[in-house]
């Protein structure tokens, strides 16, 4: 591109040379010539004009002081008479080539003046000569100004390709590049908005294959729980049966947390919410996580309203519940109480424990991605608050000592509002 741009460049000023210089040389050499004749005219005018003044004065002509007042001329006078005079001033041009002029008065004298074309001609060469210098210089100008204006397109476009190809290898950072010509800034602003796409893309699936194996684990160990008991009670058909029947409702709920997590990451979520029984969520995530708190000799307790309804999914609620429990099973102690309220507007899901609760220091970023303050992930309580987001409640920290969570959901507008109850000790 560069090498076109200079040839095309270099043959457009040739062009605009030749066109403009060669017709000023010719008018320069005409104008050169005429101005050289049109100065011996005038002297030869002039000369008559004197010979006629000294014929009246009677004063002779001194040919020394007229070779002074005309340098470089051959003069030749005839005056008519009896007889004729003749005067000649100067020495004829060496060069054999002359430009001469006439001039004739009435009362018959005759003037020529002569000088040498060679003079002349230099003259022209010379003007033709800076014309010449000044069309190379010219086009030394336009070939810089190619240079320059190639460089100026070709540099951009190599770090445009540059930048396209970083895209193309998985390198999606903006390059924010601005190079002063509007038609390449627009390329590279589509270019950094699709680094920024791609960049948005690559976290949000790099985020979704992170939630997913950390939301996959709870209900995968729940499964395995179930088919532990079923291994355990091999020789009990009836409990067989049971525990068979609920590892079955544990790969359902995997399943769900899956399609969950699809949605999620397809902002689909908040669409599909709608009103849910709150007591089948928590009593069924109260079922699954009461053997796991039995056998750390903990204690597992549902109190509060009964037979509240809230807008939300029950995956995606469930899963903020199954993240509130186990994570006061590994970071609290002591018994852990679930209870549930209604407001005005919000249905209120607290989930709290007796254990040391939450330092001062990480208590502002606990739902923070990667902050943990017990060795943990540090994921379960960010993708919690984004589950509650994505159903239109929140998930807030309500005391940090012990600690406290709550859930608040919107009210499902059918919700009943029944006596207070609360379940004994798992």
């Amino acid at each position: 591109m560069r090498r076109r741009l200079l040839t095309s460049t270099l043959v457009v000023a040739v062009i605009a040379v030749l066109l403009l210089g060669v017709p000023l040389g010719i008018v320069v050499s005409r104008l050169i010539v005429d101005d050289a004749a049109q100065q011996l005219r005038s002297e030869a005018t002039r000369l008559v004009g004197e010979v006629e003044y000294a014929r009246i004065q009677e004063t002779p002509l001194d040919p020394k002081q007229l070779e002074q007042k005309y340098p470089d001329r051959y003069i030749q006078i005839f005056e008519r008479g009896n007889p004729p005079k003749a005067t000649i001033v100067g020495s004829p041009p060496s060069s054999g080539e002359q430009m001469t002029e006439d001039a004739e008065s009435d009362s018959g004298i005759f003037v020529r003046v002569s000088r040498d074309r060679a003079q002349v001609e230099q003259d022209v060469y010379a003007r033709l000569l800076l014309i010449v210098a000044l069309a190379v210089a010219a086009l030394a100008v336009a070939v810089g100004l190619a240079i320059v204006q190639s460089r100026r397109l070709t540099l951009p476009l190599q770090d445009l390709a540059k930048i396209a190809e970083r895209l193309g290898s998985g390198d999606a950072r903006p390059s924010k590049h601005r190079y002063g010509i509007p038609e390449l800034d627009r390329v590279a602003q589509v270019l950094d908005r699709s680094a920024t796409r791609i960049s948005d893309l690559l976290t949000r699936e790099r985020e979704f294959a992170t939630d997913a194996s950390h939301q996959l684990r709870t209900p995968l160990t729940g499964l395995t729980m179930r088919l532990e008991e079923i291994v355990a009670a091999s020789d009990q058909p009836v409990v067989v049966r049971e525990e068979g029947e609920a590892a079955i409702v544990q790969a359902e709920r995997l399943t769900a947390v899956i399609d969950e997590l699809l949605a999620a990451a397809r902002r689909q979520r908040h669409a599909q919410a709608e009103p849910i029984s709150i007591d089948e969520v928590l009593i069924q995530q109260v079922t699954e996580w009461q053997p796991v708190f039995r056998g750390v000799g903990r204690t597992l307790v549902l109190a509060g309203s009964r037979d509240l309804k809230a807008l939300a999914t029950t995956g995606g609620f469930g899963q903020v519940i199954a993240t509130l429990l186990e994570n006061s099973l590994r970071h609290g102690g002591g018994t852990v109480t679930v209870t549930t309220t209604s407001g005005d507007s919000s249905v209120v899901i607290e989930v709290a424990d007796e254990g040391p609760g939450i330092s001062d220091e990480i208590a502002p970023k606990i739902f923070d991605r990667n902050v943990s303050g017990g060795g943990g992930t540090g994921l379960g309580l960010t993708l919690a608050r984004a589950l509650a987001a994505a159903d239109g409640g929140r998930l807030e920290l309500v005391r940090r000592r012990p600690a406290a969570f709550a859930v608040f959901l919107r009210l499902a507008e059918d919700n009943g509002r029944n006596h207070r109850v609360v379940s004994g000790p798992a």
